[in-house]
């Protein structure tokens, strides 16, 4: 998400180290790129140089894993990822496995046996997307009882507020036809809950979808919980600006919790 181009320019320098230059915004970042490959050891190596001990990477296990082979046959795959990702230490904050709609109750047992196979010293969360999970009780506690046994968090990814009413702009159009229509969980299983938004265009709209989180977000602080969440619009041109707004909005209702950091000015260029 650092390298998205809308950001160049506008809200970070263009150019040079963007990781370094994003975790100045926010101190927590989703590895998105490492579900369509995984990445050289070199690469990861500039990441971890370019963040604080603090900052968090929330890394997604490659698609091979996943979604193609669906845990059957992957250990070679896995033992390349660890490998490759170890650079991060403990910036690492958790493994993210997420599971495609057609992952359903019936492949649980799959999910079981490969959290039973990982190594300890990895945090993980699991993000699923098949609607039985969240609407059938027996499929709820099934997969809570499996997550717990391995100290695994649940991703929930709440589009509640997204699919409120019709797109209005290309961006909310293509996520129309893309993203899932989940339904909302609050539920933390450990004491490192995440969570992802999905907003609207309109930061009216996203500010308004977001305010239950607020509450419950507080509400895990105040139990001792660690709480990661990620903001998204559907061209996340103001992604950070969202994320830094929300986290302003807990610290009201939390003042002990630490600010960001400050943001990394652009230098505005000029006409002559």
């Amino acid at each position: 998400m650092w390298t998205h181009k809308a950001w160049q320019g506008h809200l970070m320098p263009s150019g040079g180290d963007r990781l370094r230059a994003y975790a100045t915004w926010c101190d927590a970042v989703e590895g998105n790129t490492t579900f369509y490959a995984t990445p050289s050891r070199a690469t990861v190596e500039t990441w971890a140089r370019q963040t604080g001990d603090d900052f968090r990477f929330v890394i997604k296990l490659p698609k091979t894993i996943t979604h193609e082979r669906r845990f059957h046959g992957v250990d070679e795959d896995l033992r390349r990822f660890l490998a490759a990702i170890e650079p991060l230490g403990g910036r690492t904050h958790a493994l993210w496995l997420q599971l495609p709609g057609s992952f359903a109750p019936a492949d649980v047992p799959a999910l079981e046996s490969f959290l039973r196979r990982l190594p300890p010293d990895h945090r993980y969360a699991v993000e699923v997307r098949h609607r039985a999970f969240f609407e059938d009780a027996r499929a709820t506690a099934i997969l809570e009882s499996v997550l717990a046994g391995a100290d695994a968090e649940w991703i929930p990814f709440d589009t509640t507020a997204f699919f409120r009413a019709a797109p209005t702009s290309d961006a909310e159009r293509d996520a129309w036809e893309k993203k899932p229509r989940m339904p909302k969980r609050e539920r933390a299983l450990t004491g490192r809950p995440i969570v992802r938004y999905l907003g609207r265009d309109a930061t009216s709209q996203t500010v308004d979808g977001w305010r239950p989180w607020l509450e419950v977000v507080a509400g895990w602080l105040r139990e001792g919980r660690s709480p990661t969440v990620f903001i998204h619009t559907p061209d996340n041109a103001d992604a950070p600006v969202l994320a830094r707004r929300f986290h302003d909005e807990v610290r009201v209702r939390v003042p002990d919790l630490a600010p960001l950091p400050e943001a990394e000015p652009v230098e505005q260029g000029t006409l002559f």
